[in-house]
């Protein structure tokens, strides 16, 4: 959970990186979130909850993302290539430093 509340508190930060944790618990949550937000708004017939819930976490959901491809050393525009973005959030990040920043997972810092 602290991964989920971490990507939200950088909802708007685009720059650095985000290690693979960060962005899958990220997904994580939010597909649960998701469905029991619809479940909910389909039993008290309001179904637009799950998507106020979809809207309201739409740029927090690009930021990790766009963290995540600079993390393996890529651009955030590779976000827009549907099977090769899933190959990169995949893969390990870039161990050390790269052009998007220091290694997440080796700098206290960071992984605060």
């Amino acid at each position: 959970m602290s991964y989920y509340i971490k990507a939200l508190k950088n909802y708007a930060r685009f720059d650095g990186r985000a290690t693979r944790s960060e962005y899958w618990y990220f997904f994580l949550f939010n597909v649960i979130i998701s469905f029991v937000l619809d479940v909910v708004g389909g039993l008290i017939h309001v179904p637009i909850i799950g998507s106020l819930y979809s809207l309201a976490v739409l740029v927090p959901g690009i930021a990790v993302g766009v963290r995540r491809m600079h993390d393996v050393d890529k651009s955030g525009w590779f976000l827009l290539i549907p099977l090769y973005n899933l190959i990169l959030a995949i893969t390990a990040g870039t161990a050390g430093p790269n052009a998007f920043g220091a290694d997440p997972q080796s700098d206290p810092q960071l992984a605060a």
